[in-house]
């Protein structure tokens, strides 16, 4: 999960404005803009994607897009609605909070309007989530993994927090005998944050080895030789580095510079083709992530052919966590008979209480509004990622 981008005090007091702003906006509108209560759902029910397409994060955004369609079309060519079709509209962030909730407006105070996607950033769904919760506005996120998402029974985030899966790389570090580590993470996300400052030294006492060395790399660091000669200085039997898309590759590439040809724990930002500007020095990173394309699970390879002769093309987690989400939503829907906004919240606690197979594995559950996966450990290679094991097996 890498979308989770903290910038410092600044950051947060204007995504904090942004949220308050726009709050004082709608509320201006007076009275309720949920659509009119009625028995029955109507022929076409309404939903908005409010997703980045352009950006830093729009390959994450593009992808749970695909995802959305894909359920979408399957949902509308079955009886789950009882012969209703959803009509999915798609609005571009471009990256931006403020874009964000600003779409997020439009979609509460458009009657039609019976649900919203969310935003994978958590930068842009912490300043839709107090929108959505105060003006009655059921949302369901992907990715977004920071504090201030899942913020009240109308805020769902169908993605794991990373901490819950990460720890199945404990079986790796002990199947390769590691005794110690060395760990680089970003200061970037709260959610590498945690990984890196909490995940490992927890790991470290539950499986024994020891963390050389610990070093925080901050959102303007682009040369990473630097602590890279620190973190090797530490003489670590195998380096974790825990970085945001695009910063990956480089890291990798000045490791292999460096002298270090060893394996790299690493983190499911490093996946969507970040790792190719690498080439060969990209091989050798492992990763636990909550969707692989080859996990074992009837469910996830039903998917996985749906999508592929959708698309042509395998999908990547954000794809996978996407299309649950929209089948949450559509038998929350189906359930409460009703695009009511406050009867489908009603209708996704309900639903949110029950195990279900999915894209994203067997027997899933929620719990306190956001999805666990027992997640999968894979490889990357120049050739394509290589699935080592599931979590579901552990």
């Amino acid at each position: 999960m890498i979308w989770n981008a903290r910038r410092g005090g600044r950051r947060k007091i204007a995504v904090a404005a942004i949220a308050t702003g726009v709050l004082l906006s709608v509320a201006a509108c007076g009275g309720s803009d949920a659509p009119a209560s009625g028995e029955g759902l109507p022929d076409e029910i309404k939903l908005v994607s409010v997703n980045p397409t352009t950006g830093v994060v729009a390959f994450a955004g593009a992808s749970a897009n695909k995802g959305y369609e894909l359920a979408v079309k399957e949902i509308n060519e079955s009886d789950l609605l009882g012969g209703s079709k959803i009509k999915l509209e798609f609005k571009d962030t471009k990256s931006e909070p403020q874009t964000a909730a600003s779409a997020l407006t439009s979609a509460i105070t458009d009657r039609d309007v019976a649900a919203v996607f969310g935003s994978v950033s958590s930068t842009e769904a912490v300043a839709m989530s107090p929108l959505a919760q105060k003006r009655g506005m059921p949302i369901i996120y992907t990715q977004a993994g920071s504090d201030g998402v899942v913020v009240g029974d109308y805020t769902y985030r169908a993605t794991p927090l990373m901490s819950s899966y990460y720890p199945i790389i404990s079986r790796f570090i002990k199947e390769q005998g590691y005794k110690s580590v060395g760990v680089m993470y970003t200061s970037v996300t709260p959610t590498l944050q945690e990984i890196g400052q909490k995940t490992y030294p927890q790991l470290a006492k539950e499986l024994g080895f020891e963390i050389t060395k610990s070093i925080a790399t901050s959102a303007t660091t682009q040369d990473f030789a630097a602590p890279i000669s620190q973190l090797l200085a530490s003489k670590p039997d195998v380096v974790a580095t825990l970085q945001v898309g695009a910063s990956n590759p480089t890291v990798m590439t000045q490791l292999r510079q460096a002298g270090y040809q060893g394996k790299v724990l690493g983190n499911s930002g490093a996946s969507a083709g970040n790792l190719k500007p690498a080439g060969k020095a990209g091989d050798g990173m492992v990763w636990p992530v909550d969707f692989n394309y080859q996990q074992n699970a009837e469910s996830s390879q039903k998917f996985v052919a749906a999508y592929r002769a959708e698309y042509g093309e395998v999908p990547l987690n954000y794809a996978a966590e996407a299309y649950d989400a929209a089948y949450f939503l559509a038998r929350s829907m189906a359930a409460a008979d009703s695009t009511d906004r406050e009867a489908i919240k009603d209708a996704m606690k309900e639903e949110a209480a029950k195990t279900f197979d999915g894209a994203l594995g067997k027997d899933l559950k929620w719990e306190n509004g956001t999805l666990q996966v027992p997640g999968v450990m894979v490889e990357y290679t120049t050739e394509g990622e290589k699935l080592l094991y599931e979590g579901a097996g552990e």
